[in-house]
């Protein structure tokens, strides 16, 4: 893996000024994929802009208490991806870090309350020894729960403590969120299923997708703040 990253070869969900310089910091691999997410560093300087330079971002990370998912990172490379919460302490500010209605990533601020809430997608099930069974989340994160649930259902986690608050099924009637495809960022209540197909209903207009690109995000509203200009 190389250590560097330039910014032309930046994958299209990053909004950089793509020509300032040649190089960008490259996040370390983590729970997210590089088109789902960013290195922290770049995302206090370039996108919050609460500093200036990387120098001054390490810096803060070192000095001050920068938590993402309520757990504090020093690391400048850390991959901080779709839906994780940053939380700066100082100024009791938090940010979530969404898709725009062009599948861009994007740091949104919002209130106290809903920082203390993730949703996570799952995208797998293990069955573990005594007949427990682990969920396998959407962001790397594994959680062992007697809730009921299937593969592409959301758990509505509280943080830090990651207990399960909720669970949305991926069933027909509820709020669905599009994470790719050329409708990345927009969404919608979904209205039907056929196997791998799915269509979802917004501002009266039918739009049909690929089932896995659905995150449900509530009932009949979702449940976190979207982006919004």
């Amino acid at each position: 893996m190389k250590n560097h990253l330039k910014r032309i070869a930046t994958p299209r969900t990053w909004v950089i000024d793509r020509k300032a310089e040649t190089f960008i910091t490259r996040p370390k691999p983590g729970a997210h994929s590089l088109y789902f997410g960013m290195s922290l560093g770049v995302i206090l300087r370039d996108n919050l802009n609460l500093v200036s330079t990387m120098s001054e971002a390490k810096k803060v990370l070192n000095r001050k208490n920068i938590l993402v998912d309520g757990q504090r990172k020093k690391d400048h490379r850390h991959l901080v991806g779709l839906f994780d919460v940053i939380t700066i302490v100082d100024t009791k500010k938090s940010y979530r870090v969404l898709l725009d209605d062009k599948g861009r990533l994007v740091i949104q601020e919002i209130n106290e309350k809903e920082s203390s809430l993730k949703p996570c997608k799952i995208v797998g099930k293990t069955m573990l020894p005594k007949g427990k069974l682990q969920y396998n989340l959407y962001d790397g994160k594994n959680i062992i729960s007697d809730q009921k649930a299937n593969v592409g259902d959301t758990f509505v986690l509280s943080l830090p403590k990651l207990e399960v608050k909720e669970v949305l099924p991926l069933k027909e009637g509820n709020f669905v969120f599009l994470t790719k495809g050329k409708h990345g960022g927009n969404s919608g209540i979904l209205k039907e299923i056929r196997g791998t197909e799915a269509t979802y209903t917004t501002h009266k207009k039918d739009i049909e997708t690929t089932k896995s690109y659905l995150f449900v995000l509530g009932e009949k509203e979702s449940k976190i703040t979207l982006y919004s200009k």
